[in-house]
C-alpha cells in the first residue's frame, strides 16, 4: 500500500525508532517498523511500543549501535537504549525446521526460533494477520503479505495459517487472541475461535513466566473486563485463571458485585490510579477467599478464626504463585496485601495503633483492594474513608540518610 493510501506517518512514530530505522537503512539494510505499532497506527491509535525488523543479523546490529545489547535465547533480539526508552530490533525469521525442535517432528510447540529468513517468511511466522504489517522507511509504504489490512477493516482477529497448528505451536497465542479482541473491540475469526475451544488445554503447556507477563499486561491495559470476558466466552478463562472465572461467574446475592471488579480496575486505571501488581492480582484472588470465608462462617455459625483465615489466604495465594511461578518477593507481597485487607475490618484500640498499622508492608496495597471492592459492591465506604484519612495523616518518612546527616551536623556543632 503506497504512502497516499494509508494513514501511517513518521510524525506519529517515536523519534528514537525513526533514528534506528534510518541508520539501518542508510547502512544498506532493509528496515521496517513492524507488528502492533503498524496495526495501531493504521487504526489511528497511539502505539505502546515501536518494534523494528531488519535483515541485519544481531551482531551486525550490535556493531552499528554502540548503545545496544543482544538479549534472549529462544528469541535473539537487540535492545537499543536511549534516554527516552528502548527500541527493540529483531532479524527477519522463518518457521524453524521440525527436526531442530526439542520434541522432534511430533511436537508442534516451538522451542527454538532463531532461524533467519526473508521479510515475507517473517510475516508468515507471526501470530495474527493484523500483527504482520510492515512499514518501510525506504518508500513509506505499508507491506501486507497476509491480508492483514483487510482484517483490520473487517475488525477480525485471525491466525496466519492453520489455527490448529499455529495455536499449538505457541499456546499463549490463544490468550493473545482474546487480549487483542478485547482491547481493540474486534471479533475473533470463527475458525480461530473453534481452535481455541478445541485446544484450550494446551495453555497449560505455556511458560508460567510468559502467562504471568500477559496477565499483568491485561490487568494494566484498561480493557481487562472485555479481555477476560472474551477468554470466558471461548472456554479459556477457567483453565488458566480460575480465580477470574469464579469472579465473573458468581451470581448469588451480595457476591454479584464481584463481577464488576475487572471493570472497576479499568475505570481506576483510566483515572490515572497507580495500582501495584500485588493489588491487581489480589483483586482477582480476594473474591474467592471472601466467598469461601462466607461459606465457612455460614456452616459454623460463627466468625472464622484468624488462623483459619490466614491458612485460607496462604493456600489461595500459593496456588496462584505456583501456577505462574511467581518469585518469593511477589508472593510475599501478595500475601501481605490480602492479609492486611482482612485486618482493615478488625476492631482497633485507638488511632495510634491504626497509624502504626498503616506504616506496615502491605497496607497501601490493602487499601487499594478495599477501594476496588467498595466501588464494585457498594459496601464498606465508611471503612474506606476511615483508613484513607489515616493514610493521608500518617507522618511522612524522612529521606534516607537525612536523620544521620542532621545528627552529624549537631555533633560537629557540639565539638566546636
Amino acid at each position: 500500500m503506497a504512502r497516499p493510501d494509508h494513514p501511517v506517518s513518521r510524525r506519529n512514530i517515536d523519534i528514537n525508532a525513526v533514528k534506528v530505522l534510518y541508520r539501518l537503512y542508510h547502512a544498506g539494510y532493509q528496515s521496517f517498523l513492524v507488528g502492533g505499532a503498524v496495526r495501531d497506527l493504521m487504526l489511528g491509535r497511539r502505539p505502546k511500543d515501536f518494534d523494528i525488523s531488519t535483515d541485519a543479523r544481531p551482531q551486525q546490529i550490535r556493531r552499528l549501535f554502540r548503545n545496544s545489547r543482544i538479549i534472549g535465547r529462544r528469541f535473539r533480539l537487540v535492545h537499543i537504549y536511549f534516554r527516552g526508552g528502548i527500541v527493540e530490533v529483531s532479524t527477519f525469521r522463518r518457521q524453524p525446521d521440525p527436526e531442530i525442535q526439542e520434541g522432534g517432528t511430533s511436537e508442534l510447540l516451538i522451542t527454538d526460533d532463531n532461524v533467519f529468513g526473508t521479510p515475507e517468511q517473517d510475516a508468515y511466522r507471526r501470530d495474527f494477520t493484523v500483527n504482520a504489517l510492515f512499514y518501510s522507511i525506504g518508500d513509506f509504504s505499508v507491506i501486507d503479505y497476509v491480508e492483514g489490512i483487510e482484517d483490520l477493516e473487517r475488525k477480525v482477529i485471525r491466525t496466519i495459517g492453520d489455527p490448529d497448528i499455529r495455536l499449538r505451536e505457541d499456546p499463549v497465542r490463544m490468550l493473545r487472541a482474546c487480549e487483542l479482541a478485547g482491547r481493540l473491540d474486534f471479533a475473533i475469526d470463527p475458525a480461530t475461535e473453534a481452535s481455541i475451544r478445541k485446544y484450550s488445554r494446551e495453555i497449560e503447556k505455556a511458560s508460567p513466566a510468559r502467562l504471568s507477563e500477559e496477565i499483568g499486561q491485561i490487568l494494566q491495559s484498561g480493557s481487562s473486563e472485555r479481555v477476560l470476558r472474551r477468554a470466558l466466552d471461548v472456554g479459556l478463562l477457567e483453565i488458566f485463571l480460575p480465580e477470574a472465572y469464579t469472579l465473573l461467574t458468581t451470581g448469588e446475592g451480595e457476591a454479584v458485585g464481584f463481577q464488576k471488579v475487572p471493570s472497576i480496575l479499568d475505570e481506576m486505571i483510566s483515572e490515572g490510579h497507580k495500582i501495584s501488581d500485588a493489588a491487581l492480582l489480589g483483586a482477582l484472588a480476594l473474591p474467592s477467599i471472601l466467598l469461601r470465608r462466607q461459606h465457612i462462617e455460614a456452616l459454623d455459625q460463627r466468625p472464622i478464626k484468624r488462623s483459619a483465615l490466614r491458612k485460607l489466604t496462604t493456600d489461595t495465594v500459593d496456588r496462584l504463585a505456583t501456577r505462574f511461578n511467581l518469585s518469593r518477593s511477589k508472593t510475599e507481597r501478595l500475601q501481605q496485601a490480602i492479609w492486611s485487607f482482612h485486618r482493615l475490618g478488625e476492631r482497633w484500640r485507638g488511632v495510634s495503633s491504626q497509624i502504626q498499622f498503616s506504616r506496615q508492608p502491605g497496607f497501601d496495597d490493602a487499601l487499594a483492594l478495599l477501594e476496588i471492592l467498595v466501588r464494585a459492591t457498594g459496601e464498606g465506604q465508611k471503612t474506606l474513608d476511615l483508613w484513607t484519612r489515616i493514610q493521608e495523616s500518617r507522618p511522612q518518612p524522612h529521606p534516607v540518610g537525612s536523620r544521620n546527616r542532621s545528627r552529624r551536623r549537631r555533633r560537629r556543632r557540639q565539638s566546636r
